[in-house]
């Protein structure tokens, strides 16, 4: 599902289970995916399962858009919603883990990614967001975090495994609180933020909400 709206490197991060580039568990991600889950199964449809691999892959997205363009702008926020966005992939793959499903070959590769849209997308955020500081935090930042939070508000309607529900809430929250971060950010360079792909009313809402713990952005 690419619901995305346009507007318009060999690097490795050590290991899609990495914990701030230390290889190994995170010992965060159960934060999101929720222990008391654990002795939880119901079987997955065709549609839940692409839905897993898709929204892992979603995920490394941002995560490697903000490791890109925290390079190239030098701003913190990108490499802490960088970090956040490891965790988010590292929930999701205790759920492919779960079920039994095959990861992406590709999770622990900056910028390289098996669903060519993702891959097209990937290179279509990175050269508009290296063309200005604000650029990167429009569209490297608010624009994904908008957009994973419509995609994750879709599969929400089409799923009802409670652990899968759980986990893309958790998920839809951290993104709120990334959201928020971004914009900070754009005011802070005097830019007033209009909304890209969510209704207008809703992103006001979520400004005007306060960040929950899952997010890791500031």
């Amino acid at each position: 599902m690419v619901s995305w709206c346009w507007p318009c490197s060999g690097w490795c991060w050590g290991g899609v289970a990495a914990y701030r580039g230390t290889p190994g568990p995170n010992p965060e991600a159960e934060q999101l995916y929720q222990s008391s889950y654990a002795d939880y199964y119901a079987p997955l449809s065709d549609e839940e399962a692409s839905g897993l691999i898709y929204v892992v892959e979603e995920e490394k997205l941002a995560r490697d858009v903000y490791l890109t363009l925290h390079n190239e702008t030098g701003l913190t926020v990108f490499e802490r919603i960088a970090q956040s966005e490891q965790r988010h992939m590292d929930a999701m793959l205790s759920l492919i883990e779960k079920y039994n499903l095959t990861a992406p070959s590709t999770l622990d590769q900056i910028g390289v990614f098996e669903n060519p849209e993702l891959q097209a997308l990937y290179d279509q955020l990175v050269e508009q967001g290296s063309q200005s500081t604000i650029d990167a935090l429009k569209v490297g930042g608010a624009l994904i975090e908008e957009t994973d939070i419509k995609d994750l508000e879709e599969w929400i309607a089409k799923t009802d495994n409670e652990d899968i529900v759980r986990v893309y809430s958790n998920l839809m929250a951290g993104s709120e609180n990334h959201l928020r971060a971004f914009v900070r950010n754009l005011e802070a360079q005097g830019v007033e933020y209009t909304a890209q792909v969510l209704p207008q009313e809703q992103v006001d809402e979520i400004l005007a909400g306060e960040a929950s713990h899952s997010g890791h952005g500031r």
